[in-house]
């Protein structure tokens, strides 16, 4: 069974939407929800984590257990880092980094031991992939951008990074396959609270198109 791993309500609300999910096809566990559907003749459990990285990781331990997944698909939303790319644009990352694990003072921004590598050679190369950053902080504020700019951050979010790293530890596949709901934006010169309101305000427009984009146009090449 292949499992596909979702953080925000707002992106969970899209999947069943997408898929027409009745109430009495979801089903409780302690982090959330989850149902199944068969695509292609393979079972897949999609479940919501619930958000940051110790709800990915927990919810996602819960279910490689409970079903024996022999993959993970973490499918949702992003920040966009690098400004080459425009919201909606699609990546299927071949690196995962926690970037919030170090002391930075000291120490190297990115640990070797919190990269995971992901080798994404069977499934073609006609897509946009590149490094995404993970930490409990979510990227609002414009000096965490500029920092994630520096270190060649693709896009950023608060819990792929540490589902990649706990299914490595299982021996699990794990593919990502994130879209871009906002950047940043500057708010140095602005109310810092009306700039973070508006940005949350594209993510909600957002999130439904990324999500049905991901369904639509990649999840079964990825499965």
């Amino acid at each position: 069974m292949i499992g596909i791993s979702i953080a925000t309500k707002w992106e969970y609300e899209a999947t069943l939407e997408f898929f027409r999910i009745k109430e009495n096809e979801r089903f409780d566990y302690p982090f959330g929800e989850y149902f199944i559907r068969k695509m292609n003749d393979t079972e897949l459990v999609f479940y919501s984590t619930g958000v940051r990285k110790v709800n990915g990781v927990g919810g996602n331990q819960y279910m490689i257990s409970k079903f024996n997944l022999t993959k993970v698909i973490v499918a949702g939303t992003c920040a966009g880092i690098d400004d080459t790319f425009n919201n909606l644009d699609i990546f299927v990352p071949d690196k995962a980094v926690q970037y919030d694990c170090t002391v930075k003072e000291v120490e190297p921004f990115i640990k070797q031991s919190f990269i995971v590598d992901m080798d994404l050679s069977k499934y073609g190369n006609d897509y946009n992939t590149g490094t995404i950053g993970t930490a409990d902080k979510a990227v609002v504020m414009w000096k965490d951008y500029l920092e994630l700019k520096e270190n060649e951050i693709t896009i950023a979010d608060t819990e792929a990074s540490a589902i990649a790293y706990i299914c490595r530890k299982n021996d699990v596949e794990c593919i990502i396959i994130k879209g871009i709901s906002d950047f940043p934006t500057d708010e140095r010169n602005s109310d810092k609270f009306e700039s973070n309101k508006e940005q949350m305000n594209v993510y909600l427009e957002n999130t439904p198109k990324v999500m049905n984009k991901i369904y639509g146009e990649y999840l079964m090449r990825f499965i």
